[in-house]
């Protein structure tokens, strides 16, 4: 069943949430991370699977684009999306996967431009309950702990957030770092329900994904972001646009974007993400305020 989710219900969910809750986001530990040298790049993508199934998946992308960018691009992520944000705001990464909340916040500080994102995709947030279970309704979530990736975890965890408070239904918010967590925990009957995304859920393997059942889907947004940090020369990020734009042309990159379960890859421009901005989430404003 689909549920629509109106701007207006997200926009005083989101309020609501900063006056009455005390969602923090869980401090990294510290850790030296060196500033990558000139003669190759990082690529950064949002850990929303753990870091060794996004190497899997992301590395053999990486070294296809290598030729036609010029350079070596090395995959980095991070312990967890907290962690991938604070990296973001610190402008730790050349280029960046993120999702379409983070791409509002940071194209304001430290300044990534987005270049490219999936084509033919809305993203979509999801609510999984095991194949198994009782619960046909979300209705029935009503006092239940709701798994979820993390607070600024847009689709996975704050849009299915703001729909459920929206019709009445009283939850507790558990956060456990990835979506790969959230699956793992709801087939293992650790949570009731769980919040993802339609496309990590089909990335998840079949032994776990099977034990699972999508109870909801939301409304689809501009899907996330590829983007260049402004360090990041201009015609080195055209060379990779476009290599990635074309990658659907010969058969060893349209199996790479089959992997990652991607149709092709467009072009994209800031505005394409102006549908996210008119939420107006605040939810990780801190970060840009600190950094400016």
């Amino acid at each position: 069943m689909k549920f629509l989710l109106s701007e207006q219900v997200i926009s005083l969910f989101l309020l609501i949430t900063a006056l009455n809750t005390s969602v923090a986001i869980a401090a990294e530990t510290p850790e030296m991370i060196e500033t990558p040298p000139a003669s190759f790049l990082t690529f950064g993508i949002v850990p929303q699977q753990s870091a060794s199934r996004l190497a899997s998946l992301w590395a053999p992308v990486f070294n296809y684009l290598e030729k036609p960018a010029g350079k070596p691009i090395h995959f980095r992520t991070a312990p967890d999306i907290p962690a991938f944000e604070k990296r973001l705001a610190a402008g730790e990464y050349d280029f960046a996967y993120m999702n379409p909340y983070h791409y509002t916040v940071f194209s304001q500080s430290p300044g990534y431009k987005a270049f490219a994102k999936a084509r033919d995709e809305r993203l979509k947030g999801i609510i999984v309950v095991r194949k198994d279970s009782p619960v046909k309704d979300l209705s029935e979530l009503n006092g239940a702990t709701l798994a979820v990736p993390s607070p600024a975890a847009f689709a996975a965890s704050i849009l299915t957030r703001a729909y459920l408070s929206s019709i009445g239904i009283k939850f507790t918010a558990k956060y456990v770092s990835s979506h790969d967590s959230v699956y793992r925990a709801v087939a293992k009957g650790l949570f009731t329900a769980g919040g993802g995304v339609i496309k990590t859920f089909e990335n998840m393997p079949p032994e776990v994904r099977d034990q699972l059942r999508i109870l909801w889907i939301s409304t689809g947004y501009t899907p996330h972001a590829f983007a260049a940090h402004p360090r990041v020369p201009a015609e080195i990020v055209e060379k990779l646009a476009t290599a990635m734009k074309t990658m659907d042309q010969d058969a060893t990159g349209k199996a790479l974007l089959e992997a990652i379960n991607f149709k092709g890859i467009d072009a994209a421009s800031d505005p394409d993400w102006d549908d996210v901005r008119h939420l107006n989430i605040q939810l990780l404003d801190n970060l840009v305020e600190d950094d400016s």
